[in-house]
């Protein structure tokens, strides 16, 4: 074995764990293991020797080879591409060899914290074959100290594979089925078991470790697998797929109106757009056929390739194509090729063509949508070659008018200047650059139909994604009237943000809290800059899950304070462990339960687990200053678990010498608890209301389970008279109630909600400003009115017409 390779701090700033960071590609490890920095230096150094083997044009990450092989990703802040370079000066090309400590890419922290998410930066270990060692994260570290020793791993023995099969039948639970990002995910979770497995469906099988194999099974809703592995993790590995079909569809929520292909023009992203017409032309390079030595070709396939990887970006999508880029079946026949005589670019190429005629012939038209992601791909691979296409320059805020756009080719669409719109003959609602257009807020339609790419090129045109419509060259009145609309849309959103940081009040001026959810520092962060006044709901658990030891004291102690330091004062309210069966912590046995909802989770964990608990109560009353956190405690029934949990938290600070008394609340997540809501108040400082799992308890239906997850609404009036009943319960003792499930966020929520007596509000960093600008248009009389109405009501959706009707144009957002 060779000797380790020590990774060192890239500048000074808080260490933390991976799982930290706000976006799920590198908080999932799916582009391998590693930690990740909060920097309070404004260059990024060399944290070992190496050679530069990727920088992305962009400026905000780049790559380094070892010299035992691994590669080490370093990216500076989250969602940074989208900056287009702004900000970054790099200071090393492609195959400069570097020393530790040596200026790698100098950043302005101001600008780049101004445009992107977080400034937070991973450490990535991006290479197979690689394992990190000595890791202790959750600390202040200066520029050029030690972060992790990076080893190479024993392959695994042959035999490794042998033995007796694990089989599990399952029933796909994913809405859409296995499409792209659930292949993606499938693959990366088997990435570090010695397993083969099977996905069986009928007479059809495939590869789990290779997505675009998972694809052309065309899985739907429903259908029936069966799950077959052998190796020494065959067990772990079943398991693990098992769990990620079972999940919710990661394309519910992400695309704002999927629908299914229609015959007209379909939205994919809302909003209004006004620009020139420009239509996306690529010129594409040549590819030769025949190849050199095959040696040579296969080493100039893996460079290209591992080259289009430390190319791609942040989030699910790019995740996605860095699966297809690393697919074993996809890499087979591009080797088979190349053996043949083909030359690197012709075998990639043509395994790619293959599998894509592969998708088409399923004609399932979600997984048609995903040849668009087989050619990206293939194109991004040919760029690395030397053989990639040319993109003609799009002007800023013009209408993009095209056929189909691949994800990379929007990707640099966007860093070149933002386009007005996208208005395609063909694509689809729920195609990968559907998702990338919502997410960048870029109005979008799809299968318009190929008249559209008859519009003349600068011809000024209306793109209306919310009622698709496409009108090129409108007249006088009608270019007017949309002019006029979008200025209104863009003063709504400006006048929500500027008053963001304001306290938040009534019209007749009650004051209302609105607080933000958190689930790590980064969050802390963003929550102060959108304007929160405390935070309503820290979910601890971010420190328990996706690990295989517990959280130490030390640990959690530094990482309670990074977050009370970052919300610089303001209230702080911490929800105890909140785990299960569902979310099950690998170093803690926990059986398996037929109905995990109803199991022992939450506090009933913490009691059956008491050192547990005990441990990260005692790191929470340490948190400086006195009196900014309040520990909650989920899942209470009854004023017994209360007067245990608050026991616990008083002798926790007894130990901890702490003599301010430290704030405890309950949450509202069951039915019993709103109903004893009386008795909870008079012992407990604070409540807060789950409405999450309040209401698949009051309504009886999973809201993890397809079949009910429509069911789930918290403006269903047996979910509002719970609500009522307990902010009456806890008025007889003056005890506050605060919300901090996702209704806090609903603007067709907020004011039932406080109307039914609610004073604080918690919800996302994203819906703060809305929620202000809302409560600001009504009065307390109005909403107590309107609440009451509500809590006659039969539904959950005459509830919501109900106050569409009341409050009209008072809902619209920026």
């Amino acid at each position: 074995m060779t000797a380790p390779v020590w990774v060192h701090a890239p500048f000074a700033g808080w260490l933390d764990a991976l799982a930290t960071v706000p976006d799920p590609v590198f908080a999932e490890a799916m582009m391998g293991p590693g930690m990740a920095i909060e920097p309070l230096e404004a260059m990024l150094r060399a944290p070992c020797d190496g050679t530069v083997v990727a920088l992305a044009a962009t400026g905000h990450s780049v790559t380094l080879e070892l010299a035992n092989g691994a590669q080490i990703l370093l990216h500076i802040g989250i969602d940074t591409v989208a900056l287009g370079g702004a900000g970054f000066a790099p200071h090393v090309a492609v195959g400069d060899r570097v020393s530790t400590g040596q200026a790698l890419i100098g950043f302005d922290p101001d600008a780049v914290a101004a445009g992107a998410r977080s400034l937070i930066t991973p450490i990535v270990l991006a290479s197979p074959g690689f394992a990190m060692i000595e890791a202790t994260p959750a600390r202040a570290v200066d520029a050029g100290a030690r972060l992790f020793a990076v080893v190479a791993q024993a392959a695994a023995a042959v035999n490794d594979l042998a033995g007796e099969a694990v089989e599990a039948h399952v029933v796909v639970a994913l809405e859409h089925g296995i499409h792209a990002r659930p292949a993606a995910r499938i693959a990366a979770a088997l990435a570090g078991l010695v397993a083969d497995l099977q996905v069986i469906a009928g007479e059809r099988q495939a590869n789990a470790r290779s997505p675009v194999a998972l694809l052309t099974l065309d899985v739907r809703h429903r259908d029936a697998l069966l799950l077959r592995a052998h190796g020494a993790d065959a067990a772990r590995a079943v398991q693990a797929v098992a769990a990620l079909i079972g999940e919710s569809d990661p394309d519910a929520h992400e695309v704002p109106q999927a629908a299914a292909p229609a015959s007209g023009p379909v939205c994919a992203s809302p909003g209004l757009a006004i620009g020139p017409v420009a239509h996306l032309r690529v010129t594409h390079g040549e590819v030769p056929h025949d190849g050199n030595d095959p040696a040579e070709e296969r080493r100039r396939l893996l460079a290209a390739r591992q080259a289009a990887m430390a190319r791609l970006g942040d989030g699910a999508i790019a995740a996605a194509h860095r699966a297809l880029l690393d697919d074993p079946e996809l890499i087979d026949l591009a080797r088979r090729a190349i053996d043949a005589g083909r030359s690197a670019g012709w075998a990639w190429r043509a395994a790619t063509q293959v599998h894509a005629d592969r998708l088409r012939a399923t004609g399932n038209p979600r997984l048609i949508e995903r040849v668009a992601d087989l050619a990206d791909v293939a194109g991004q691979v040919l760029t690395e070659l030397g053989h990639g296409g040319t993109l003609a320059p799009v002007p800023a805020g013009a209408i993009v008018v095209a056929d189909d756009v691949l994800p990379s080719q929007f990707a640099a669409v966007l860093r070149a200047g933002p386009p007005g719109g996208l208005c395609l003959a063909a694509g689809g609602p729920t195609s990968h650059v559907a998702i990338l257009a919502a997410a960048a807020g870029i109005p979008m339609i799809v299968v318009a139909g190929p008249a559209v790419l008859a519009a003349a090129e600068g011809a000024i045109a209306v793109l209306d994604a919310g009622a698709a419509r496409f009108e090129v060259a409108p007249d006088p009145a009608r270019l007017a009237a949309a002019q006029a609309a979008l200025a209104a849309q863009g003063a709504r959103r400006a006048a929500q943000q500027a008053l963001a940081a304001a306290d938040a009040h009534t019209a007749c001026g009650t004051r209302i809290e609105v607080f933000a959810n958190l689930g790590a520092v980064a969050d802390a962060h963003a929550a102060r800059a959108a304007g929160a006044e405390g935070c309503g709901l820290l979910r601890s658990e971010f420190l328990f899950l996706d690990r295989d030891d517990e959280p130490g004291f030390d640990e959690q102690r530094a990482t309670y304070q990074a977050i009370a330091t970052a919300m610089a004062g303001l209230p702080l309210i911490v929800r105890t462990l909140d785990v299960g069966a569902d979310k099950p912590l690998r170093y803690v046995p926990m059986p398996a339960e037929d109905n995990p909802a109803l199991g022992q989770r939450g506090i009933r964990l913490g009691f059956a687990r008491e050192a547990l608990m005990a441990k990260q109560l005692a790191a929470l009353a340490t948190v400086e200053p006195a009196g900014q956190v309040r520990i909650m405690a989920p899942m209470v029934v009854d004023r017994a678990e209360l007067r245990r949990f608050r026991a616990m938290v008083a002798a926790a600070a007894e130990r901890a010498g702490v003599a301010t008394p430290i704030p405890v609340g309950v949450m509202i997540e069951t039915p019993a608890a709103a109903m004893l809501a009386d008795q909870l108040a008079a012992e407990a400082d604070f409540l807060s209301i789950g409405t999450n799992d309040l209401t698949q308890y009051a309504l009886a239906a999973d809201r993890g389970n397809p079949a009910t997850a429509a069911m789930i609404d918290a403006l269903h009036p047996a979910v509002l008279r719970l609500i009522a009943q307990c902010t009456r319960g806890a008025a007889l003792h003056g005890c506050p109630v605060g919300i901090c499930g996702s209704a806090a966020g609903d603007l067709l929520a907020v004011p039932l909600l406080v109307g039914l007596g609610i004073g604080e509000l918690s919800c996302t960093a994203g819906r703060i400003a809305a929620v202000k600008a809302l409560l600001r248009t009504i009065t307390l009389a109005e909403a107590r009115d309107l609440a009451g109405r509500a809590l006659a009501a039969d539904s959950a959706a005459e509830v919501r017409a109900l106050v569409r009707s009341a409050l009209g144009d008072r809902l619209q957002e920026g």
